[in-house]
């Protein structure tokens, strides 16, 4: 069936009436009533229709309908009595729009002769309309003339847009020709006004076809449903679901306190506050019921008006809640408290506040509501939702909504202060691990950087610098694999080994192995206690600046940057070697030269590896930063940081370690191969100051000579052949090397009063800054250090 224009339809007289009250469109229906044709009246003032010029009462300038009984002159001269509907048509360029006044000329047949089915159709409590299948109106009951505000037998006629201009009734038109040509129910959900009523609210529509004894169909029955209740509850639905996927996105406090106050706003208030009580001093537990005065901390709000401008706090702001204030009363009750105008109790409730009754009487608060949060038996606060916009007071089920949206974001909160203070704790633990600074030394000149991770926690990683004997110097960097206490607590245990290793001169692939079978003991220790395994990655390298050369080693770390001077970034090609734990499989060494001026950048996974890119692409970004030129070694770091980790956080720890290396030139270094005689110590001790006296260091020549002296007696009597002394000295130490090929280690022992031996290493412990022993593949080596004076 084609749609029929309704001026086509000589069933109903239609008339347009433009904002002057000229008549612009006339229809057939209207010249079968009055008798004129439109030819003789569009364009003409519509008032000439009107019979002694009675108008009656005018719609006024912001009526939408209109209707009434209007005595109209007919073309003959006679007079026409008729009930007219008129509504006001919205124009399509801005304009002010256009009148349609209609009245049926046909009404359709009498309603039935039955009087108790006519009763029942007309008293029956839902609301009812009967159209046939040219979309005219043939009857409507009592409770949908109520809605409609018009008289049930006067609109019989009509089409469901002659009884008004809003989009609603075309898209009820629309669905009544689907009904009627496929013969199938469907439902209309729309949002509007009734006659009578104050504000909108949803609605649904049913259209149901009507049928014959054939079971062809002859028109559609419309009911409308007040669907209020329905739509509120899946409103309700609705913001506890988004509740549930937006508040708690990430363990930060204020995000999540903001979260609950977007959500809340405009599905449940106009202007939602989150207050939190301050965390409570060494990381203890907020009391489970504050006791008044209550002081509030402002962590995050929210309102449908940009700018928020009915806050009386801003984020951060402390605000103090005395008893009586319905934020204290809520707290202390762990109940929530609503206060309306309706209810008279408004400003009762916020006597206390003269603030706060200006902002209620300024922006037109007439509700609110203050729920306290609370998770596992803790207070943390309280969310005060509030309405201005919204013209209804909170109901019963608005607070079971609020309560429960407000319980969902209290344990959320709870959760993420829990975090924060466990992240909190665990990055005071891995500071006081790491290294405050990196001690000078003359191998090397170096930078750190560490990041936490920004999302899953602190980690094990860590770096460090170790001075070493003959000038030496070792770098390491390593990563235990997991977040929180336990994986910093590990890595300060790992960090503290790699020094005690580190201080009996092991070889990098020997202390890679130790450090490992550490680790499969703390495996064991912790699986014990059902903490699980623990694993490790880790770099350890030496760098002499005598021989200048490097020696490392990885434990399943990744392979160290070199930058060569004034040549381009390139990864070390290092034997990878086995995660720390495994056990059981051997490591790697591996030995480079580096040229004065280079730098080695070691660095742990969280800086090259994350979900945007793989752990090549990472490596390239990293030797794109490190090729740019750098005032200093700290702007390089900053520089990696910024091309690697933009957002300035990573998923992962990082740790990053810059070394540039220094040489020592030949001139400093001084070797003397010692024959095993000990008449000839005289003439070494002789040699040895007239070496201090060339470099300037007669200051330092009474307590070297004894430590030479010492030094090498205890070689010659104790040690094998060949026996060598060096000195090595820079500007403020002096290192005294003696070397055989005994492997046996010096050890002090307490000499009798009476002995006339083994006070040698004693006198040397008194007179250095410190002395030791190192293994070399040949024997061993008997180093000391002095101390020399700063002229300056």
């Amino acid at each position: 069936m084609s749609p029929v224009n309704p001026f086509d339809d000589a069933a109903t007289a239609r008339v347009v009436v433009d904002a002057s009250g000229t008549l612009r469109e006339w229809n057939e229906g209207a010249r079968l009533l009055l008798g004129h044709p439109a030819a003789d009246v569009v364009g003409r003032p519509a008032t000439e229709l009107l019979a002694d010029g009675a108008v009656g009462t005018p719609p006024g300038p912001g009526d939408e309908r209109w209707s009434g009984t209007l005595a109209l002159r007919h073309r003959d001269g006679h007079t026409v009595s008729v009930w007219v509907l008129a509504h006001r048509r919205a124009s399509t360029d801005g304009g002010p729009g256009t009148w349609l006044a209609v009245t049926p000329l046909d009404r359709g047949p009498d309603q039935p002769a039955d009087p108790l089915v006519r009763s029942a159709l007309t008293q029956s409590p839902c609301a009812t309309m009967i159209f046939d299948d040219q979309l005219r109106l043939r009857g409507v009951n009592d409770a949908m003339a109520r809605l409609m505000g018009l008289p049930a037998d006067l609109v019989r006629g009509l089409r469901p847009t002659d009884l008004s201009g809003r989009p609603q009734n075309v898209e009820l038109e629309r669905h009544m020709r689907e009904v009627l040509a496929t013969g199938m129910p469907c439902d209309m959900h729309t949002h509007l006004r009734a006659a009578g009523e104050t504000r909108a609210h949803p609605w649904l529509a049913r259209v149901a076809p009507l049928t014959d004894a054939e079971g062809v169909v002859r028109g559609t029955c419309v009911t409308a449903h007040d669907f209020s209740e329905q739509h509120l509850a899946r409103e309700r639905l609705y913001l506890v679901n988004d509740a549930s996927i937006r508040i708690g996105t990430t363990l930060d406090v204020t995000r999540t306190a903001q979260e609950l106050a977007d959500v809340c706003v405009p599905a449940l208030a106009d202007f939602v506050s989150v207050d939190l009580l301050d965390p409570q001093d060494h990381g203890a537990e907020p009391a489970a019921a504050p006791t008044p005065p209550v002081g509030l901390r402002r962590t995050a709000h929210q309102s449908v008006t940009p700018g928020s401008p009915e806050a009386v706090a801003e984020p951060g702001q402390l605000h103090v809640y005395p008893a009586g204030s319905p934020q204290a009363e809520c707290l202390v009750s762990g109940q929530a408290i609503v206060a309306a105008a309706a209810f008279g109790d408004l400003e009762q409730w916020l006597d206390w506040d003269a603030v706060r009754l200006r902002r209620v009487a300024e922006y037109g608060i007439h509700s609110t509501m203050s729920v306290p949060l609370q998770a596992r038996g803790t207070t943390l606060g309280v969310a005060v939702f509030t309405r201005f916009r919204r013209p209804y007071p909170y109901t019963h089920d608005d607070v079971l909504l609020a309560e429960e949206v407000s319980a969902r974001a209290a344990v959320c909160i709870d959760n993420a202060r829990r975090y924060s203070r466990e992240r909190e704790t665990t990055l005071t633990l891995q500071r006081s691990l790491l290294p405050r600074w990196l001690p000078p030394t003359a191998a090397v000149e170096a930078a750190s950087r560490y990041l936490p991770a920004t999302r899953s926690g602190v980690g094990g990683d860590w770096f460090d610098v170790i001075p070493l004997s003959g000038m030496r110097v070792a770098m390491v960097v390593g990563d235990v694999v997991g977040h929180g206490i336990q994986a910093s607590a590990t890595m300060g245990r790992l960090r503290t080994a790699v020094r005690t290793l580190a201080d009996i001169d092991l070889a990098p692939d020997e202390l890679l192995t130790h450090l490992d079978d550490l680790v499969v003991r703390l495996s064991e220790e912790y699986g014990d206690d059902g903490a699980g395994e623990v694993g490790a990655t880790c770099l350890y390298a030496v760098y002499d600046p005598v021989s200048r050369r490097c020696s490392m080693a990885r434990a399943g770390h990744p392979a160290p940057v070199l930058v060569p001077p004034g040549g381009p970034p390139r990864q070390v090609e290092l034997p990878s070697g086995p995660p720390l734990g495994v056990g059981g499989l051997p490591f790697e060494s591996a030995e480079l030269e580096l040229r004065e001026g280079s730098v080695l950048a070691l660095y742990t996974d969280g800086l090259v590896e994350s979900r945007e890119r793989d752990a090549d692409a990472g490596q390239a970004l990293l030797c794109e930063a490190l090729a740019a030129p750098a005032d200093s070694l700290d702007a390089a770091c900053d520089r990696v940081l910024h091309a690697l980790l933009p957002s300035g956080g990573s998923a992962d720890d990082v740790a990053l370690l810059l070394a540039r290396t220094r040489g020592l030139p030949a001139g400093q270094v001084a070797t003397w191969d010692i024959p095993a005689d000990p008449s000839l110590v005289a003439p070494v001790r002789k040699q040895v100051l007239e070496q201090l006296s060339a470099w300037g260091l007669l200051e330092a020549s009474f307590t070297a000579e004894l430590v030479v002296s010492e030094l090498v007696t205890n070689a010659i009597r104790y040690g094998a052949p060949p026996i060598r002394l060096r000195l090595i000295h820079d500007a403020t130490t002096l290192i005294c090397e003696v070397s055989d090929t005994n492997h046996t280690a010096p050890h002090l022992r307490r000499a009798k009063t009476w002995d006339e031996g083994g006070r040698g290493l004693l006198l040397v412990a008194q007179l250095t800054q410190r002395w030791g022993s190192r293994h070399t593949t040949e024997g061993k080596t008997i180093w000391a250090e002095l101390g020399l004076i700063d002229e300056e």
